[in-house]
């Protein structure tokens, strides 16, 4: 039984799943370095919701463009 193609999705699947979490970190690195407040304590403490729809939404919005970026 010859496992090559499996490894080979495996290993992609796992490389991209790295570019994927690198990408998303640096984009919430540099949310909260351009923001001049501190999101955590906007969530957390002042309970603002809206603030957390918004960064809900440029996750959701970086999601969309990795996986096209990836799939094409």
């Amino acid at each position: 039984m010859d496992f090559t193609p499996a490894l080979r999705v495996f290993f992609s699947t796992v490389g991209y799943t790295a570019f994927g979490l690198v990408i998303f970190g640096l984009a919430f690195w540099i949310m909260v370095k351009v923001t001049p407040f501190s999101i955590r304590k906007e969530i957390q403490e002042d309970q603002n919701t809206s603030l957390a729809v918004l960064i809900g939404s440029v996750i959701l919005g970086l999601a969309l463009i990795i996986s096209a970026a990836i799939h094409s």
